[in-house]
């Protein structure tokens, strides 16, 4: 790690102006890293030129800050791009990244197709937030460390590693979220945003509880159509959500959600226990961790085939290995 995390800070310290840019619909992880960084360095380096320009936002983290004015495409030359959180190129919420002078890219998703040529990927990190923490350890004298900037990587650490409770979360993972904490962070404000919902998800979840459905092998799936989601009146963040109403059901080691995205396309997402779901999730167009990923399907007959194919996945695990539940 001391040579490319060297490395990286060096170009940050060549660069005055940065741009940073994450995946498309972000989760904690992705804006607590983005955001994260980005005081990390305005406070460390307060004359360079610090942003984060991406396409999208997030209703439920709106909380955890905004993106910047965006970057005219022509200007892109004289920045370094810094790519956060995101495995393959195509899923970056920024399509000028290619544009940059520079570019860097961190990481903790399997390295599918590599993008960039200054890459710091640690698969076995629990999120690029601890990523981003470790790599200010590392720099103590010069890279600063504000409370702000504390609270953010902290609430990517929290949502990314399910509450510090995945197999990547480590010794590590856990006295890099002391430093975090020994800031002051307010933890109890942070988890009243986190955990709280509107009126109108509690109710969704409710419905959602009694729509839940088994494959034979035990693979639980949820299936949440536009007409639900308008019925319900929730945002397409509160639906993709329903996949965490499933993950306590004994026997289901493999849980999938099924969310009708507004272009037509369907969003799963994929979560497991023991048994890696990423290799289903890269043939039906997608990938990620190992039993945290996603795909896409574009039609509904797909649904039956990925449900078949996870259903004999879940069979052949839970042939060899007869004690997991």
């Amino acid at each position: 790690m001391p040579e490319i995390t060297a490395r990286i800070l060096e170009k940050i310290k060549k660069h005055e102006k940065i741009v940073i840019v994450r995946h498309r619909r972000p989760d904690g992880d992705a804006l607590g890293a983005s955001y994260g960084l980005r005081e990390i360095l305005r406070a460390s380096f307060p004359g360079k030129t610090v942003v984060c320009v991406n396409s999208d936002s997030s209703e439920h983290l709106a909380f955890m800050g905004n993106e910047d004015a965006p970057v005219p495409e022509e200007d892109y030359p004289g920045y370094l791009a810094v790519a956060l959180d995101t495995a393959t190129e195509d899923r970056l919420a920024n399509p000028y990244f290619a544009s940059a002078g520079d570019r860097i890219r961190i990481d903790h998703h399997v390295d599918i197709r590599p993008y960039c040529e200054c890459a710091w990927v640690e698969e076995r990190r629990s999120s690029t937030c601890e990523m981003i923490a470790a790599f200010r350890a590392e720099f103590p004298d010069e890279l600063v460390l504000n409370q702000r900037a504390a609270a953010l990587l902290f609430c990517g650490m929290v949502t990314d590693s399910g509450r510090f409770r995945t197999r990547d979360v480590s010794g590590e993972t856990l006295r890099l979220a002391g430093t975090l904490l020994d800031t002051g962070i307010d933890t109890e404000t942070l988890f009243s945003q986190l955990n709280l919902d509107d009126f109108e998800a509690v109710a969704f979840k409710a419905f959602a509880l009694g729509e839940i459905k088994r494959t034979g092998s035990g693979v639980a799936y949820l299936t949440v159509t536009s007409d639900v989601i308008s019925r319900f009146g929730i945002s397409q963040e509160d639906a993709s959500a329903s996949v965490s109403y499933m993950e306590n059901i004994r026997g289901s080691i493999i849980w999938i959600a099924f969310i009708d995205n507004p272009d037509g396309s369907i969003r799963v997402r994929l979560r497991s226990r023991f048994v890696p779901v990423n290799r289903l999730a890269e043939k039906y167009r997608g990938g990620g961790h190992e039993c945290a990923c996603g795909a896409t399907l574009y039609e509904r007959s797909e649904i039956g085939d990925l449900l078949s194919d996870a259903d004999r996945l879940c069979a052949e695990f839970k042939s060899a290995n007869p004690n997991v539940f």
